[in-house]
């Protein structure tokens, strides 16, 4: 590449005016790397757009990831496999290549408190991000709260759509607490949407089986669960629970733990009765 005396920084009013300015981070770094290297014209303007294309790739991933409103350390990579010896990883594996995402098909999480349900749902999401997917994580109770302030203001179609727009919605803590009032409703409108139309995932304390009884209405709820179990992967944790309490350390005895000796009883002069 030929020598050239002008300052790249020259560039900085085409390249905002055609909002390339962050082709700015790297522009005199790469400038200098084709003198040095000797790079060509071409090499040099696409190592300046892979750049670009590179950040704005993750500015993009970063607003997938706050919307989704996940934890950050709930990741693939930070899944404790030793933890539940019993869980077929190679499935996981395979379901964090988002395969399930492209089919459209759903993912169905049990199992008893704190066996990491919630992170694994939210790991899958991650990887569904990093893939450009669209992504909702919320709990259940939250979904119904919000959905049921759209029938008392009148928003109630622009809230669902909300839920049913993205590639993968992920609805935590299924029948934890029994449906009440509209709920049921409101739960059947979401998942009859995006049957066969998005992905979703859903955890849940409750055995499959049992998420009718979650239900007041059983015939809604039958024909809710059934769209939920067509094509799902059913994924089953056990074991002892993540949140499990520590030990307490053994040391020397705190204040709290020692007895405390009882003020003896003070009888009055002349035997009388206090």
């Amino acid at each position: 590449m030929q020598t050239s005396t002008q300052s790249p920084h020259s560039l900085t009013p085409q390249l905002k005016h055609l909002r390339l300015s962050g082709i700015l981070e790297t522009l005199e770094v790469r400038h200098r790397q084709a003198i040095d290297e000797q790079w060509s014209y071409v090499d040099f303007l696409e190592r300046l757009l892979q750049d670009e294309v590179e950040r704005r790739g993750q500015k993009q991933l970063n607003l997938r990831l706050r919307r989704a409103a996940f934890q950050p350390e709930k990741t693939i990579e930070r899944y404790d496999f030793s933890f539940n010896p019993q869980l077929n990883r190679q499935q996981i594996m395979d379901l964090a290549t988002c395969q399930f995402v492209e089919r459209k098909e759903p993912v169905l999480i049990c199992g008893p408190t704190g066996v990491g349900k919630s992170h694994l749902a939210q790991a899958l999401g991650h990887a569904a991000c990093r893939r450009g997917c669209d992504v909702i994580f919320i709990s259940a109770a939250k979904l119904l709260q919000h959905l049921n302030g759209g029938r008392a203001d009148g928003s109630y179609d622009r809230r669902l759509q909300s839920f049913v727009r993205p590639g993968l919605l992920i609805i935590d803590d299924f029948g934890l607490k029994p449906l009440q009032g509209s709920q049921d409703e409101d739960f059947h409108d979401v998942i009859a949407e995006r049957y066969e139309r998005r992905s979703t995932i859903v955890t849940s304390n409750l055995d499959i089986p049992e998420w009718t009884e979650a239900f007041p209405n059983r015939i809604l709820g039958a024909a809710t669960i059934d769209r939920l179990r067509h094509g799902a992967y059913k994924i089953v944790l056990d074991g002892k629970s993540y949140r499990s309490t520590k030990p307490v350390p053994k040391g020397p005895k705190t204040t709290c733990e020692k007895a405390v000796k009882m003020p003896e009883k003070i009888t009055p002069k002349g035997g009388e009765k206090p």
